[in-house]
């Protein structure tokens, strides 16, 4: 696909649409009332991210070990913003970076100037990120296109053919309640229910035929989001920045209505971290993750055996000392109930939990 492209870019689509990015950017800043005063404050930036239900990324700072902001442009948490949905999150960022391109703008620039010499190339990088998925290069990433982006009408199948946009179909939702053993959703599934509206019945405790579409929405954000631990701080935060408003004991008690009805997915995130405290004892120790033993296999001292055959590893994997008791302390429980985890990666030490370990 790289070295013998086939696919054509729509050049004029392309300038048209670049024009129309930058000048909603311009007027989005101008909207949310960004000004330079703004983008050189870390505490206002950070104010203005959390008026818009964003969180904003933290880190130890090196010169007094304390938390502050992790807001300058080699802090990842920070260049991870530049792809928040919300497109005034975008503008902002890109702003106070310097740059004056959002994410859209780059891209659209990038694929203006490949349709100026020829085809399409379509890099793919084997094994790009610690999961094992594949990423893009080149600057070019075809797997990560927003399914609405206009760009995507810019790329052109070749005379003769037809490009189809095809994407796996709930996938993660339904990986996650086969591995958990949730056979009454995964037949729901098989069946073909509609499992959104299902959860925004047992969330509204109405009949699933008098569920509407907002009420939907919110199902199909939880099934879709809160499969992998995420609180109800953050799931409330995400609501708000998608323009649905809700409070933190709305969220709460969505959330603990997705794990009473869905019990076996937390139950997926226990054998998580029993995996990890295993991982992490000096001696080799062995355990199960997920009822389909066949598929996921514990690899002692290495990580987890994925069914492709190739392991998904978590090098130096320890107890974090301080997030640990830290944790004991906002809950009032024991250290050895309330254990973080915490492997090395090429950026330093990362935070692992049984919920992320299913996730990845």
């Amino acid at each position: 696909m790289f070295t013998r492209p086939l696919l054509k870019l729509d050049t004029e689509f392309l300038r048209e649409h670049l024009a129309d990015v930058i000048a909603k950017k311009e007027t989005l800043l101008e909207e949310a009332g960004v000004t330079k005063e703004i983008l050189m404050s870390n505490a206002k930036f950070a104010a203005l991210l959390e008026s818009w239900y964003v969180d904003v990324p933290m880190k130890i700072s090196p010169t007094t070990n304390k938390i502050t902001y992790a807001l300058s442009k080699t802090d990842e948490g920070f260049k991870e913003l530049a792809e928040h949905h919300d497109p005034r999150v975008q503008c902002a960022v890109a702003a106070r970076l310097g740059t004056k391109s959002t994410l859209e703008e780059t891209r659209t620039q990038r694929l203006l100037d490949i349709s100026l010499r020829g085809s399409l190339p379509v890099p793919l990088r084997y094994y790009a990120a610690h999961t094992g998925r594949w990423g893009g290069d080149d600057k070019v990433n075809l797997q990560n296109l927003p399914r609405s982006s206009p760009i995507k009408k810019a790329i052109k199948a070749p005379d003769g053919y037809v490009l189809i946009d095809s994407d796996s179909s709930q996938i993660e939702a339904r990986i996650l309640a086969w591995l958990a053993g949730h056979t009454s959703l995964v037949r729901a599934f098989e069946e073909g229910k509609d499992v959104y509206k299902i959860m925004a019945s047992t969330i509204y405790n109405i009949g699933v035929e008098h569920v509407d579409d907002a009420m939907r929405f919110i199902g199909k954000t939880v099934v879709l989001g809160c499969g992998y631990g995420l609180g109800a701080e953050k799931f409330m935060k995400h609501m708000n920045s998608v323009g649905v408003a809700m409070n933190l004991y709305t969220a709460r008690y969505i959330i603990k209505r997705y794990r009473d009805k869905n019990p076996y997915i937390p139950m997926l995130w226990e054998e998580g971290d029993k995996c990890l405290e295993a991982l992490s004892s000096e001696e080799l120790k062995t355990t199960t993750f997920g009822k389909q033993i066949e598929a996921v296999s514990l690899l002692p001292g290495v990580g987890f055996d994925l069914p492709s055959g190739l392991p998904l590893k978590y090098p130096k994997i320890e107890v974090d000392v301080e997030a640990t008791e830290e944790r004991a302390n906002t809950l009032s429980r024991p250290l050895s109930e309330c254990k973080q985890y915490r492997y090395m990666t090429k950026r330093g030490y990362v935070k692992i939990y049984g919920g992320k370990v299913v996730e990845n």
